[in-house]
């Protein structure tokens, strides 16, 4: 999964049935959560954006993503 360039890995913990996400292609530690696909992307996607507006309300730059 892609949110604004930030790239996701997700693993299924068969135990709990919920799906565990990291946001793989910065330093920063943004993670999240989810017990479907659906509930999952938006749980990422509002982690990033959650993210993104810390940065800001500190008046601070975001890790940008890393490619290649």
């Amino acid at each position: 999964m892609t949110h604004k360039g930030y790239q996701a890995k997700v693993n299924l913990n068969e135990e709990s049935g919920m799906f565990h996400g990291e946001v793989i292609n910065t330093r920063d530690v943004i993670t999240f959560q989810g017990s479907s696909v659906a509930e999952l992307k938006q749980a990422f996607e509002d982690s990033v954006d959650d993210y993104l507006d810390f940065c800001a309300s500190r008046r601070e730059d975001p890790e940008k993503p890393f490619s290649g």
